[in-house]
């Protein structure tokens, strides 16, 4: 009678054990890697997902697109500066059955190969792209990351740099910089406008000498600006033929 009230014991505790050893139930964005005597089968899920008691053992894979923060890294530029870079990538899984089987922690992987990845495109960047052109090393990094990480079903969507840190000298040299530029943008401008306003008085003064009639409309123009202006001073224009023979030129003759 002890016998058989022992195997009855045995048999509700296998009757409540199994069905917690044996049925698994998977979110939507997840999927199951299930090992049966070591070897790998279909991935499983989502929904509920029936396992061989001992027999299979599955690992738990989401697929939801995951935020890798990059810690910040000490980058030396082309142009010898050194700079603190930190970034941001998101990856996510695309192929549950490489991500467990090929690479013993994917994540980790992830993150060490966008660490050195970060430090080799940006070793090769001069400091003006890497404050200026940083798209175009988003997206650098992003295809160099993608390509290593392929392989472990992992994709790599999108990587961004977001702040580069730079020393204090080096900050004051591009503001210096940057200030002389604008300087010298001003005095461009300066320049080109001096050179067309030469260029209309030149051909002002081409109209002007055609016809002598013009001149002295422009004499009785200006005497009534100056005179619009309350002002007592007169102008008034001497032909220098008047003046000649004061010159002395004819003695010179």
């Amino acid at each position: 009678m002890t016998v058989v009230f022992a195997l009855l014991v045995i048999v509700v505790l296998l009757l409540l054990v199994l069905p917690g050893t044996s049925v698994r139930i998977l979110r939507e964005y997840e999927r199951g890697v299930v090992f049966r005597l070591g070897r790998v089968l279909e991935s499983k899920g989502p929904g509920l997902v029936l396992l061989v008691p001992a027999v299979d053992r599955m690992v738990r894979v989401s697929l939801r697109t995951v935020t890798l923060k990059i810690p910040v890294q000490e980058v030396i530029t082309r142009d010898n500066v050194p700079a603190r870079v930190t970034a941001v990538a998101y990856f996510r899984v695309i192929d549950a059955d490489r991500a467990i089987v090929e690479v013993e922690d994917f994540l980790l992987a992830t993150l060490q190969i966008a660490q050195t990845t970060l430090r080799s495109i940006l070793g090769k960047a001069e400091l003006d792209s890497l404050l200026a052109e940083r798209e175009r090393l988003n997206e650098d990094l992003q295809k160099v990351i993608d390509l290593q990480t392929e392989p472990w079903g992992v994709k790599v969507t999108t990587v961004e740099i977001k702040d580069v840190e730079i020393p204090e000298n080096m900050q004051r040299a591009i503001a210096r910089q940057a200030e002389a530029e604008r300087e010298r943008r001003a005095k461009i401008i300066n320049a080109e406008g001096e050179f067309q306003a030469a260029e209309k008085l030149a051909l002002a003064a081409d109209i002007i000498s055609r016809n002598p009639t013009t001149l002295q409309l422009r004499y009785l123009q200006t005497l009534r600006e100056i005179g619009g202006e309350h002002n007592s001073t007169m102008i008034f224009p001497l032909p220098l033929d008047l003046v000649r023979p004061f010159l002395g030129e004819d003695r010179k003759s």
